[in-house]
């Protein structure tokens, strides 16, 4: 018999909390069953494994991204489009750091397929239709700028930036702007 109030829903949100505290790392069955304070055997009514778990919470990650920025970016083109997206990448790996290490997290390729990384991706693809890219240069740029809004953000929580002038909030304004200018004068190849 499941233990009452033990829902898998309630333990990825516990866990996606537990891995904003201390790390995506940091987070087992055994870590969660302590914060429920019950045994790990408690759980396996609900999650197959850590891995499980750990799936479970980057897809829920991957949710909230996208959400936040179907949010930012709806009535938006451009540029305007482009900086909503990039902040948001920005401000979840701040607000949730164990989160947006779990939506880094290499899922299968169904998983993947079905996941909100799909919107992510249709998201950027959208906003690139604004700069007037068409593939295969939509998919480079893509590419770009997925790493450039990754590499921030990863360099940021790392405290990279933090003892640097000017700071931070300037160079991340600055990259976007100049994003934005590489995005206008794309050449295609």
């Amino acid at each position: 018999m499941a233990r009452a109030g033990l829902t898998t829903d309630r333990l990825t949100q516990a866990g996606a909390e537990l891995a904003d505290e201390v790390g995506f790392d940091g987070v087992t069955l055994s870590a969660l069953a302590r914060r429920f304070d019950v045994k790990v055997a408690s759980l396996y009514s609900h999650l197959r494994n850590s891995q499980d778990l750990r799936t479970r919470i980057a897809l829920l990650a991957l949710e909230e991204m996208a959400d936040r920025a179907s949010d930012a970016v709806a009535g938006r083109a451009g540029k305007d489009a482009l900086f909503a997206f990039a902040n948001v990448y920005r401000s979840y790996a701040g607000e949730h750091p164990g989160r947006y290490a779990a939506a880094r997290m290499p899922l299968g390729p169904e998983i993947a397929a079905a996941s909100a990384g799909v919107r992510h991706a249709a998201m950027m693809r959208a906003i690139l239709r604004g700069y007037d890219i068409d593939e295969p240069d939509r998919t480079h740029a893509v590419r770009l700028l997925g790493s450039v809004f990754h590499g921030y953000a990863s360099l940021e929580l790392n405290g990279a930036f933090a003892h640097s002038e000017p700071g931070s909030e300037q160079s991340w304004i600055r990259i976007l702007e100049v994003l934005h200018d590489t995005l206008s004068n794309w050449r295609s190849t």
